[in-house]
């Protein structure tokens, strides 16, 4: 696999598609970051490091819909940096995803954050995903 990120996008876009509760993800330590990112920002309900299942591990994502309309609060995921094209930005440049309503993800210096940390901090970086 060339890009582990895109696939961890991709089984929470296709777990959403499925109208999945859990879905489960090689570990590594940036999709540890992400995950904590989406947790924080309400994007899913709750999640869980496995390290003892094998060497790698694995996470466990609990997805989260709303329980009237059974929507998901994850609209789109989207990859903006790829292996083959980085993408980086500087301070002054930091996208807004929906106008605000959305969140980019980036790898900065100070770790993996959002943009709208990222801008209160003043720094720049690989702008990973889009979530929205």
């Amino acid at each position: 696999m060339t890009d582990p990120i895109a696939d961890y996008l991709t089984r929470v876009r296709n777990a959403i598609k499925a109208k999945l509760q859990v879905v489960e993800v090689p570990s590594s330590n940036i999709k540890k970051e992400i995950t904590k990112v989406l947790f924080d920002k309400g994007y899913i309900l709750n999640y869980k490091f496995e390290d003892d299942i094998n060497y790698q591990g694995n996470i466990k994502i609990a997805l989260k819909y709303n329980p009237v309309s059974k929507k998901n609060a994850i609209v789109g995921l989207k990859r903006i940096s790829k292996p083959g094209l980085r993408k980086y930005v500087g301070a002054d440049e930091l996208p807004r995803v929906l106008n605000g309503l959305g969140i980019a993800i980036l790898s900065t210096s100070k770790g993996i954050i959002t943009d709208k940390e990222a801008s209160k901090l003043n720094i720049g970086g690989e702008v990973l995903c889009f979530v929205y």
